[in-house]
């Protein structure tokens, strides 16, 4: 019985887990292209992408029930406190 439910929930903790690499992956690129040139357009389209992207993919788990929505959610936030963790390490050694 646990076999079968961890062999459902664990693709969307991994599909989570994708979405999280790329949403952060796009916040840093997102901070260096405010950083560099403000507000431009392509900083604001890239912002706004990586909001959409995020919630759509969301909106299509939790289509899949309340489980494979909290799994994905769950994947997203290994790789936010991950991502967060290593920032805070690279901050500190430039400290």
């Amino acid at each position: 019985m646990i076999e079968v439910i961890v062999s459902r929930i664990v693709p969307y903790a991994v599909i989570g887990a994708s979405i999280g690499v790329a949403y952060f992956a796009a916040l840093g690129w997102n901070v260096r292209l405010y950083a560099d040139n403000g507000a431009g357009p392509s900083s604001l389209l890239l912002h706004l992408a990586r909001i959409v992207v995020a919630v759509a993919a969301f909106t299509l788990c939790a289509k899949q029930g309340a489980m494979p929505l909290l799994a994905c959610f769950a994947g997203f936030l290994a790789i936010r406190t991950i991502s967060v963790n290593r920032n805070r390490l690279a901050l500190a050694k430039n400290l």
